[in-house]
């Protein structure tokens, strides 16, 4: 549900205050766990370390972004892989592969 246009865009106001100490050009990760915070044109050029459950994910923000949220650009889930035996088959098949040329690449590395 969106946020009613009376309000206007929820920033963080920690948030804007530690960007307001930085300039652009600084290269220091500012670690937020405010992912609901809405980018605003403020925050354009300064990289964040948003919080995905487990550790800060660095973003940075370009001009494409404003009006988005922070939590959208650092995702909470891992993808793991399809199941089934068709999939183990076919990884198991790439492992192989893999194997033959790292071997065959390995004597002509010697010499």
């Amino acid at each position: 549900m969106a946020r009613s246009l009376k309000k206007g865009p929820y920033t963080s106001g920690r948030l804007l205050s530690k960007i307001a100490k930085l300039q652009p050009s600084d290269k220091t990760i500012i670690k937020t766990w405010s992912r609901a915070c809405t980018i605003t044109p403020e925050m354009v050029g300064f990289t964040f370390g948003v919080h995905n459950g487990k550790d800060f994910v660095p973003v940075r923000v370009e001009e494409s972004m404003v009006g988005h949220r922070l939590g959208e650009f650092s995702s909470t889930t891992k993808f793991g892989r399809h199941g089934g035996r068709m999939q183990k088959d076919l990884e198991s098949s790439e492992a192989v592969k893999e194997s033959v040329k790292t071997a065959a690449a390995a004597p002509a590395a010697k010499k």
